[in-house]
């Protein structure tokens, strides 16, 4: 099992107030979200009502995210805690391989973004090291590990990062439904909602094994093989 780092101290304001910032993609870092088979389940009509996208979420976080992006983040901050940079760049490096060329390409595109504005804000100098590699072009600087790192850098504790990451997400994938499908979105909003629970009673002992594998959402997509995951960048 991966150990879970995290920080004693109450995450302080200026710390999430610098992540409701930087999360907004709006402005100025861009944003990407990989729909990650809405389309082929939207209709197939395995995605049909609220009801129905809600458990496309819960999936989501249980066959994709507790799997691959959580043990990512936890690695991060595990690294970064043990000042293990070497690792923390070949995680940086390594991320990709797991990603379609789009994703991967909208990853370090962005996180590239993400490190231009941060670089001058940093204030722990493993932190400061690892974005060296970064400037250096020995570190791709994908999204998830310099935002990990970012946050770690702001004493943000890891259960509070990855609730803000995934609920960024899942706001993001779920608005991109309204466009293909004829779920209220005020239905989409209640039920975003009801996910901080979840999240907050989330179990956070993930597998240090790291696999990209859904099973749901690869059988959906085999079934319509002309449908596939599309990219919504900004």
């Amino acid at each position: 099992m991966v150990k879970h780092i995290t920080h004693t101290n109450q995450t302080s304001l200026k710390s999430l107030s610098r992540f409701i910032q930087i999360l907004d993609g709006s402005f100025p870092s861009g944003m990407f979200v990989h729909s990650f088979g809405l389309e082929p389940h939207i209709v197939k009509e395995k995605v049909k009502d609220i009801d129905t996208l809600k458990i496309y979420l819960e999936n989501l976080i249980i066959d994709q995210y507790c799997k691959m992006e959580f043990v990512y983040i936890q690695k991060t901050y595990k690294f970064l805690e043990e000042n293990k940079l070497f690792l923390v760049k070949k995680l940086d490096n390594e991320i990709s391989s797991y990603l379609t060329y789009e994703y991967a390409k909208a990853s370090k595109n962005i996180g590239h973004n993400y490190y231009v504005q941060i670089k001058d804000t940093l204030d722990k100098t493993k932190v400061k090291e690892y974005f060296s590699f970064i400037k250096d072009e020995k570190a791709d600087a994908n999204e998830l590990i310099v935002l990990a790192a970012y946050a770690y850098d702001l004493d943000i504790d890891i259960k509070d990062f990855i609730v803000m990451w995934t609920k960024k997400n899942l706001i993001n994938i779920a608005a991109t439904s309204i466009k293909i499908s004829r779920i209220k979105p005020s239905d989409i909003q209640k039920m975003l909602f009801k996910f901080d629970d979840l999240l907050e009673n989330m179990d956070f002992n993930f597998d240090e094994k790291i696999t990209n594998f859904n099973p749901l959402f690869e059988e959906v997509i085999f079934e319509h093989k002309t449908l596939e995951p599309k990219m919504f960048v900004t």
